[in-house]
């Protein structure tokens, strides 16, 4: 690690914290040239996510609009904004653990509903009447048999 202050390219760490809730590593450093003191933050690299859309588009991986889709599905149910951010956490980090760098919407979806339907079913069945594009009722009644199905 070069020194801030003198350029000197070796330095001794003398102190090491977790930062940022377990996300990155604090470090309190010593150069050994100069004998002057700073610190570093090391970070883990994160590798893009690419979401490829139903039309073949395709875009950076964003965890708001993941979680601002469930809180849609969420309005007026009792579920706190923190619980669909750990779930947005969650799928994030198992996205990232995939060694595919793109991932289609299909699949981040499915991901959401089964995390909506351990949550709130009724945040699941208004989640998946906008996913699966419900054309009508009947379709509607088949997914709403099926999660009582699940149930029983």
């Amino acid at each position: 690690m070069k020194c801030p202050y003198c350029g000197f390219l070796e330095s001794k760490v003398i102190d090491s914290r977790s930062a940022d809730e377990g996300s990155s590593i604090r470090r309190r450093r010593e150069c050994l040239g100069c004998q002057r003191r700073f610190t570093t933050y090391e970070i883990m690299e994160r590798l893009p996510l690419v979401v490829v859309k139903r039309d073949g588009s395709r875009q950076t991986f964003d965890k708001n609009k993941l979680v601002n889709s469930m809180l849609k599905s969420c309005e007026k149910r009792s579920v706190e904004l923190e619980q669909l951010e750990d779930i947005a956490t969650d799928i994030e980090q198992n996205l990232q653990s995939a060694l595919e760098r793109e991932i289609p919407t299909s699949e981040i979806g499915e991901m959401v509903m089964a995390r909506l339907k351990e949550l709130d079913e009724v945040a699941y069945v208004r989640f998946a009447s906008v996913y699966r594009q419900f054309k009508d009722i009947n379709t509607f009644m088949e997914e709403l048999t099926k999660l009582l199905e699940d149930k029983g």
